[in-house]
């Protein structure tokens, strides 16, 4: 039985695919900056969360269907093949790579499929080296993955709610690869779906979800910075480092809550985090970082929606000096034409977008003029 329902779940995948590689180019709409431009890398249903293995291989999570985990073989070649490497798994969409592994994320658990790369065709089953993630409802329940400069495994779990103060939630976890040594890291944070390292400090940066129903206009979403374990970052007494709930602002002062490095745009929804480290793209990129915004849903049509972009945040050391459109034309009017969700800088330097809406991967690459 567990065999039929596999093959049935393939074919799923692979009938999703289909249709997918059948749609209309989505880069056809997409704006950057002069001297950049963006290709179609590969066409992947609901693509969401990107992960690079050792020998090239792509790894992607998604957050809805069929439960797939897909790889892209040879994806910096000249003819990437897209390949389903797990299927029925309940919202997987964390992907992270170490020593020959791959880690996936669902609501509850955390399962390892070693030595994944050598055997695409056949994946292994999994390990389970984590099954009892804080849960309560699936509100905010999927996860982001990533490993830090420690060698450790960082998981956000997020506030099962709009607002509301649930012990256990709203916390970045990390713990060792094998799933031992589980201790919370920060606090006061609605829902981390991205985060990443500073390239030179190590110190972890993330992006953080505002809360909704206070408005057109506020609270802001937030790109934060977490220098040393422990610390707080305001949630759900404080908002944008200024901004107090008017339900639960009584809980604690703003004064008491690290603020964002950059508050965001209101309702952007910002997910995918990364310092760009590559060699491509001229100087004054050079570790700045780049936040996917997968956009609104919840503002007025009379305000219109907000994020549908790459935005780019400038820094001068730890501080944010500008907030800008970097990659936009998600959006036609009021209608989606895609959502950005994860980052990756590849090896030669080009940035990797992922757009769980038109279903794709994105390369932008940078070509000097003469």
């Amino acid at each position: 039985m567990e065999c039929f329902r596999r093959t049935i779940a393939l074919l799923g995948g692979l009938l999703a695919a289909m249709a997918w590689a059948e749609a209309p180019d989505p880069t056809m709409h997409l704006r950057v900056p002069p001297g950049f431009s963006v290709e179609l890398l590969a066409r992947v249903p609901g693509a969401r969360s990107l992960a690079l293995g050792e020998g090239g291989t792509l790894f992607v999570g998604t957050m809805r269907g069929a439960g797939n985990v897909y790889a892209v073989r040879d994806a910096f070649g000249a003819a990437p093949v897209v390949t389903t490497v797990a299927t029925g798994l309940r919202m997987p969409n964390g992907v992270a790579w170490r020593d020959g592994a791959l880690y996936v994320a669902e609501p509850q658990r955390i399962l390892r499929f070693d030595g994944i790369e050598q055997h695409l065709d056949d994946p292994p089953a999994p390990a389970v080296i984590v099954a009892d993630l804080p849960f309560k409802g699936m509100q905010h329940a999927w996860k982001y993955l990533g490993f830090g400069p420690d060698g450790r495994l960082y998981v956000p779990v997020g506030m099962p709610c709009n607002i509301c103060n649930e012990p256990g939630f709203g916390v970045i976890l990390r713990m060792n690869p094998d799933g031992s040594g589980r201790e919370v890291f920060a606090t006061g944070i609605r829902n981390s779906v991205g985060f990443t390292w500073h390239p030179v400090t190590g110190e972890l940066w993330f992006t953080d979800n505002g809360r909704d129903m206070m408005g057109d206009e506020t609270p802001p979403c937030e790109l934060n910075r977490a220098a040393r374990a422990g610390m707080q970052f305001g949630f759900p007494f404080c908002h944008g480092g200024s901004v107090a709930d008017p339900e639960f602002g009584r809980l604690g002062s703003c004064k008491e809550a690290e603020a964002p490095v950059q508050p965001l745009g209101p309702h952007v929804a910002p997910l995918g985090v990364r310092f760009y480290t590559g060699g491509m793209f001229p100087p004054e990129y050079r570790n700045q970082v780049f936040i996917a915004e997968h956009g609104s849903w919840n503002r007025s049509k009379a305000a219109g929606k907000t994020g549908y972009r790459v935005a780019l945040v400038r820094l001068e050391g730890a501080r944010a000096v500008g907030y800008e459109t970097f990659m936009d034309g998600f959006l036609d009017g009021d209608t989606a034409l895609g959502r950005p969700v994860d980052l990756l800088v590849a090896p030669d330097g080009a940035l990797l977008v992922s757009d769980d809406a038109a279903g794709a991967i994105y390369r932008v690459t940078y070509r000097a003029a003469p």
